[in-house]
């Protein structure tokens, strides 16, 4: 029998996605409406959020770049998206019966809702994303078209492995008793037992996705569990660069090409694992063609990585975004940028105490004196905040597995391997970088391009202030040394000369 294309296969059949309004969800719901123009009816699961409802937010993110082509060209398909107000982090999702009747033509489930915040409580972690993704589950086990079920998982699952297989990891304590503790333990019993629960993991996201990759594998659906790496801006689709959030790198970035981050601990020869959001998602698309092909028994585990394929070390990575900062800086930074990165715990807190506190400080009173609204303390703040979370990564390194991925690539017809590229060899970090740049600018800043000239017209400003302030700097510390020398020479004197 012949293999229908991955478009083929997702003809007429109906799809379920949670997590549609995030940075993943939207890409997907794009690509399935762009690449698939055969495809049924779309679900999407979206709850109420602030002064918006479900519909609302769908109106919202339809505004978004990753839509525009489909707006623009191909609107009727844009029908094909049907909202379903629901919260899947209570029992029975929030549901009318009516919208519960309305799933049960579903063939694909594409689960990606998640809370992905490192700092997040353990009750807040566990009832966010592992209890929500056990409701999904119960849901997906009532629809009796059901083909695919796939959970998007995270690479850095499994912390405490140097290497990560393409496999089931099963967890100390199961998710179903994790579970029980959270809806009947107090938040400070359950706090007190953080530690041995965790064990290796760094943070109550990488644990809950340890548990939910546990929980999903034995549920017994024709299950995917693909696990990207740290997804960054797009490498082609919707345009090459975009990206609509501060995570991981992006905020990175961000504070650097600002001038609020001087200084990062991270191993600089380490290799850092980053595939773009659109290649991800190509995978993701893919897996669950697979999985609907091959009718396995067995989850099937997919690591979306590319540290064996294209490496690049967190130094180059870091040389190439300064150079391309510098050509096409941010609009409105507060200091030139500068600094390093180091692997030495005490000289990364010499320069933050020196290069970003300390002088956070003086200009929040200089903001005070002159009766503006301090800023900076609380920004630094927030930042090294950030930075203590994401360090964990930067000062670690791992070996993914990605077998399955290559050959699922290898399965591919040549129009899906066109169409549905993942292939991270293709990637040319210097321009890649210089567009993602470019993209965070634009999508992620709202930087209009016409804001450019500026731009580096102010850059050029805040160089030779940043040179006249090292320079004085520099004379007060000569002037300093020169000071104590000439205060210290009687006391050497008189220490020197002999007794009599």
């Amino acid at each position: 029998m012949i293999t229908k294309s991955i478009p083929e296969w997702f003809a007429n059949r109906n799809i379920l996605v949670t997590g549609s309004t995030g940075f993943m969800g939207k890409v997907l719901v794009a690509k399935l409406l762009l690449s698939c123009p055969d495809i049924g009816d779309i679900f999407l699961l979206i709850r109420k959020k602030k002064c918006f409802d479900s519909h609302a937010r769908l109106q919202l993110l339809l505004q978004q770049e990753p839509f525009r082509i489909l707006r623009e060209q191909y609107p009727e398909r844009l029908m094909k998206l049907i909202v379903i107000h629901s919260d899947i982090t209570v029992e029975g999702m929030a549901l009318s019966i009516a919208d519960k009747e309305r799933l049960m033509n579903v063939s694909v489930v594409f689960h990606m809702a998640a809370n992905v915040r490192f700092d997040m409580s353990l009750k807040t972690a566990i009832r966010m994303n592992t209890i929500s993704t056990a409701n999904v589950v119960t849901l997906a086990k009532q629809l009796s078209l059901l083909e695919a079920f796939i959970y998007i998982s995270t690479s850095f699952c499994q912390c405490g492995e140097s290497v990560l297989e393409e496999r089931a990891y099963q967890t100390k304590i199961s998710p179903e008793s994790v579970i029980h503790m959270v809806n009947t333990m107090t938040d400070d019993a359950l706090e007190a037992m953080r530690f041995k629960l965790l064990g290796e993991q760094p943070n109550t996201y990488a644990y809950s996705k340890a548990l939910n990759e546990d929980f999903v594998s034995r549920c017994g659906l024709p299950v995917g569990i693909i696990r990207p790496s740290i997804v960054i801006a797009s490498y082609k689709e919707p345009v090459p660069g975009w990206v609509d959030n501060m995570n991981g790198p992006t905020g990175l970035m961000i504070g650097a090409g600002k001038g609020v981050i001087r200084s990062m601990l991270c191993n600089a020869n380490y290799m850092s694992d980053m595939i773009p959001c659109d290649m991800a998602i190509n995978a993701t698309i893919a897996l669950a063609w697979q999985v609907g092909t091959e009718k396995s028994t067995n989850p099937i585990f997919l690591n979306a990585t590319a540290n064996q394929k294209n490496p690049i070390s967190w130094g180059d990575a870091l040389e190439l975004g300064k150079k391309h900062v510098f050509e096409n800086p941010f609009s409105q930074p507060l200091w030139y940028p500068g600094g390093r990165m180091t692997s030495s715990k005490v000289l990364h807190w010499l320069a933050v105490i020196f290069f970003q506190i300390i002088p956070a400080y003086l200009l929040d009173s200089l903001l005070i004196v002159t009766g503006n609204k301090p800023f900076l303390v609380r920004v630094q703040i927030r930042v090294n905040a950030g930075l203590d979370l994401l360090q964990y990564y930067t000062m670690k390194q791992w070996i993914f597995r990605n077998d399955n991925l290559r050959d699922l690539q290898h399965r591919l017809c040549p129009s899906d391997k066109e169409i549905f590229f993942m292939d991270t060899k293709v990637i040319h970090w210097n321009e890649y970088i210089l567009k993602y740049i470019l993209g965070t600018r634009q999508y992620c800043l709202k930087d209009d391009p016409s804001t450019l000239p500026r731009a580096r017209r102010v850059f050029t400003y805040l160089y030779f202030a940043d040179c006249l302030l090292k320079l004085i700097f520099g004379i007060f510390l000569v002037w300093i040394m020169y000071t104590w020398t000439i205060s210290a020479k009687p006391l050497v004197a008189m220490l020197i000369q002999p007794s009599k």
